[in-house]
């Protein structure tokens, strides 16, 4: 069994938990800026002792509303300035963070809720509490309430007023690093989320180790800022977090993922913390601009997304012939400069997780001047436990294990973790936990892939989601797909073909995509049933599935697919809200489809 450890790099005391940071900044240099808020068209910035001032008071409030150490407070919301007050402030009463993601079904909710044993319950929107209220009906012990958009952090700082200092500040010290900080419900493919119990050292070890190791240059740059618009229910938007608060970046958040362009041009991050989904909805929207423009002007696109490629591959100015240099320093005043300002100007690196970015736009992105560090964990290694570092980006793969990290590939090929990051239990579910958790203190990921000579990690699918076709052969569906979802057109796809003769895959148009790829070609008032039909279309997405297959054996080859008449969403109940397929129901809803491509 192959092993590849590295030493950590800060140990986090055992008395620590996440609050002290809020309480020590805002005591030692109370003037500085942490976060900025947006209000209207600008941002107004947040000091630490402003921070600090708000928690505590909303953490008073808490208190006396009768939340006891150890109790657990459920936040259901978008990510928002409010919820990071939120979050801080349970903590600092030395409760325990339950994040509910906003879109949760009201039967979602009640199980989260009810798992939990949630004392109070903070929401962001009277649709949010109407969801609660229907959650709510079949339990018995009814939480509080309290509803962010009606003033329920005023609300609480207001009843907690004659909450002595002391006791804010014994309920803090209260809580230890082994104490439990958060129960993080896992979004699951399949059967109810289990409620995951990350500890403060848990979180604290893991980010105080990223902002002193692999990521330590994104934090030197002058007034290092990074938008946060992941939701704050995942396990990685939620680490991003408390790295940023620990770390003193400036912090600011985004709600709505359609602001996200704007947002980011007016705050001017010089980081960015997202999913692959997002980098590809970058590059897909420059890519369909330049069709637009016409003929020529996708040609300069194209030429510039190979020169960036090239370049990238080359390991940039140290490697790159004078020719390749000339032609990027061109591209650079043409196109990449113009990516690079649709950010803000300031934004070069980004950091990727929760599923797979690709070698091609890594590259890409490197080429045109952001280059993007992939990583890789779970919400049970408290996010990340691998991610490659500057300067020694080895794009394709998700980078080496973090500082008090050890990964081992088991001989079946599964990815196996140790280290202080580790979760120790499921909530209320010891089965699960010694299933999660062998006896030599491996956990045990679920996710297949090597480890090279250097430590390098690279994932190749998923355990429990390899298919073994009729004549025997296995196929990690995950590469085909994500090379598949890569083009503009493409939103989702599901390798398909257990037990089946041959390889195919069911998948679904973008909708966004789709309205430019209908306007540039006269097609305003064509429906979707129509259009996964249309020739042009089905060429195009023939063009995806043939690249996705030339990384595979003609075995493993997508032989046939099918253009779906709808898209796979949370909505539908076919995404998870971290956008995983849900295969299962996705195989169920669609069996129709898949019989008659084998048919």
């Amino acid at each position: 069994m192959r092993e590849y450890s590295v030493p950590m790099l800060v140990d986090v005391p055992a008395s620590a938990n996440c609050a002290d940071v809020v309480f020590e900044r805002g005591e030692q240099s109370p003037g500085t800026v942490v976060i900025k808020r947006q209000t209207g068209d600008g941002w107004t910035p947040v000091t630490a002792g402003e921070f600090r001032d708000q928690v505590a008071a909303v953490a008073r409030g808490l208190i006396a509303s009768g939340v006891e150490p150890g109790d657990r407070v459920a936040l259901m919301s978008r990510t928002r300035y409010e919820w990071t007050v939120a979050d801080y402030a349970i903590w600092a009463a030395g409760a325990v963070g339950v994040p509910v993601y906003e879109t949760s079904s009201a039967e979602q909710v009640a199980w989260i809720v009810s798992d939990s044993g949630a004392k109070g319950v903070i929401v962001e929107t009277e649709a949010h509490e109407a969801t609660l209220g229907t959650a709510l009906a079949g339990i018995d012990a009814k939480p509080s309430v309290w509803c962010l958009d009606r003033g329920a952090l005023s609300e609480l700082s207001a009843h907690g007023a004659d909450v002595p200092e002391e006791t804010l500040k014994e309920r803090r010290h209260a809580r230890s690093g082994r104490d439990l900080a958060t129960i993080i419900y896992t979004s699951g493919t399949t059967g109810r989320p289990k409620g995951c119990c990350l500890s403060h050292d848990n979180l604290l070890f893991t980010a105080r180790n990223v902002i002193a190791g692999p990521l330590d240059t994104l934090f030197q740059v002058k007034d290092p800022a990074a938008l946060l618009f992941l939701p704050l229910a995942h396990s990685f938007a939620r680490l991003i977090e408390i790295v940023l608060i620990e770390s003193g970046a400036v912090l600011a958040h985004t709600p709505n993922m359609k602001n996200v362009a704007p947002d980011l041009q007016s705050f001017r991050p010089t980081f960015l913390l997202g999913v692959p989904r997002v980098f590809e909805k970058v590059y897909n929207g420059a890519e369909q601009r330049a069709a637009a423009g016409g003929g020529a002007k996708s040609r300069i696109f194209h030429a510039a997304v190979d020169a960036a490629g090239a370049w990238s591959r080359s390991e940039g100015d140290g490697g790159a012939g004078f020719g390749l240099r000339t032609r990027r320093a061109l591209f650079d005043r043409l196109v990449y400069g113009k990516l690079r300002a649709a950010t803000g100007g300031r934004l070069s690196h980004a950091v990727s997780g929760g599923s797979a970015l690709g070698e091609r736009l890594g590259h890409f992105f490197r080429g045109a001047g952001i280059e993007i560090f992939e990583g890789w964990g779970l919400t049970e290694t408290s996010a990340p436990s691998t991610v490659n570092i500057p300067g020694a980006n080895k794009i394709g793969t998700v980078g080496k294990p973090l500082p008090g990290v050890t990964v081992a590939v088991a001989e079946d090929g599964e990815i196996l973790v140790k280290g202080r990051h580790v979760f120790e239990s499921y909530w209320n579910n010891p089965a699960a936990t010694a299933e999660a958790i062998d006896e030599s203190g491996w956990f045990h990921t679920g996710d297949v892939g090597e480890v090279d000579e250097d430590g390098y990690v690279r994932i190749t699918g998923r355990k429990k989601e390899i298919i073994v076709t009729a004549g025997g052969k296995n196929v990690a569906p995950g590469p085909l797909e994500d090379r598949i979802r890569a083009h503009p057109l493409v939103s989702q796809a599901m390798v398909i073909g257990d037990d089946r003769p041959f390889v195919a895959a069911l998948i679904t148009l973008d909708p966004e995509a789709l309205d430019q790829w209908k306007e540039a070609n006269d097609r305003e008032t064509a429906t979707l049933a129509e259009l996964r039909t249309d020739p042009a279309i089905v060429e195009a997405v023939q063009s995806a599935v043939t690249d996705s297959n030339k990384q595979v054996s003609k075995a493993e080859e997508v032989k046939k697919f099918v253009i779906l008449d709808t898209d796979f969403t949370e909505e539908s109940g076919h995404l998870t809200p971290s956008l995983k397929v849900k295969r299962n129901l996705v195989a169920r809803d669609f069996d129709k489809d898949i019989e008659a491509l084998y048919h």
